[in-house]
């Protein structure tokens, strides 16, 4: 791209108004199959390309989607991140990617998106505030929850049916002949984390079976520290279900650094699906999240929303399925 190259140079190579320019490069607008060609085949001569930004000024909208993202240190994210840019690129979008330091989004972050006009946003592991909702809701700006939901339909929200996984998780794990079981969270306060503890317990106690909580962060060091807890309390149990994966292989780890054999003595079910969780060193039992489909269906809201916004709130839940493998099985 020539950055000296502007419309108005294009315009006088290809013989048409500046106007006619603006208009073969802006969608929807009307413009002769002539005048079109002219104008392109001018533009590959001088090495012209419209500028985005400076466009948006004029229309209020870019091809820009912001995604904000706080647990990069989960590989869960990075492939969330990784299919999102591939699905909106073959929709001519862009992805700017604004990581948070924080579990609820700041008011920098929300600043700058609307600096960048962007034309949607998707949140994935942190929480909005009210002031952030209002900023994004007066300007227009389509929002989806991906892998969170919050409760009362306030947002449109895209997440695994965690209740019904978690329940299956625990189905499971009775009928290989669990009976004293362990749960570790992540983050307390986050939809996905509650929501699997509730599935999971809920089945425990109805078949009357005995299990404790605890409590960690949806890290790899903090799924090791919980079990280099649980070991020198020596209460070492028949199962364990970590709320993610990550997690799942530092328990794992730690397990394996005190030579308590997996599957034999306890068996570990973890949650995602990361492709780590494959690896032969943890061949995990792991619950899949159906990424494809929830991918495909924030983008098709996101596009709906940017082409005729309706501001519409709605939790999507998808249905997952158990990948059952060494951890849990021989």
């Amino acid at each position: 791209m020539n950055q000296g190259v502007t419309a108005k140079d294009v315009a006088k190579l290809a013989g048409v108004s500046q106007s006619s320019v603006s208009r073969v490069y802006f969608k929807g607008a009307t413009v002769s199959q002539k005048t079109r060609e002219k104008v392109l085949a001018a533009a590959k001569e001088l090495g012209y390309r419209p500028n985005e930004f400076a466009r948006s000024l004029i229309t209020n909208r870019t091809k820009i989607i912001g995604l904000v993202m706080k647990g990069v240190q989960n590989p869960f994210y990075p492939q969330v991140l990784k299919q999102f840019t591939t699905a909106f690129k073959k929709l001519g979008y862009s992805i700017l990617f604004v990581y948070t330091h924080n579990d609820e989004i700041q008011q920098e972050d929300i600043d700058t998106l609307l600096n960048y006009n962007v034309a949607g946003v998707i949140i994935t592991d942190a929480t909005l505030s009210l002031q952030a909702n209002e900023d994004l809701f007066n300007n227009r700006i389509p929002l989806a929850l991906f892998n969170r939901k919050i409760d009362g339909n306030k947002f449109y929200s895209v997440c695994c049916n965690n209740l019904e996984a978690s329940k299956q998780i625990a189905q499971y794990l009775l009928e290989v002949g669990c009976s004293n079981m362990i749960y570790i969270s992540g983050n307390e306060n986050t939809s996905t984390s509650i929501e699997r503890e509730k599935g999971f317990v809920t089945v425990l106690k109805e078949n009357k079976v005995e299990y404790k909580k605890y409590i960690s962060d949806f890290t790899y060091e903090g799924g090791y520290k919980t079990i280099e807890k649980v070991v020198s309390q020596g209460k070492v149990p028949e199962a364990i279900f970590v709320a993610n994966d990550i997690m799942a292989l530092g328990v794992m780890d730690s397990l394996k650094k005190h030579h308590i054999a997996v599957p034999d003595e306890v068996k570990v079910v973890g949650f995602d699906n990361i492709e780590m969780s494959a690896w032969p060193s943890y061949s995990l039992t792991t619950w899949e999240q159906p990424i494809n489909e929830m991918v495909n269906v924030t983008v098709d809201y996101l596009t709906a929303e940017i082409s005729e916004y309706s501001g519409q709130a709605q939790n999507i839940e998808i249905d997952g399925r158990l990948i059952v493998r060494n951890s849990t099985y021989k």
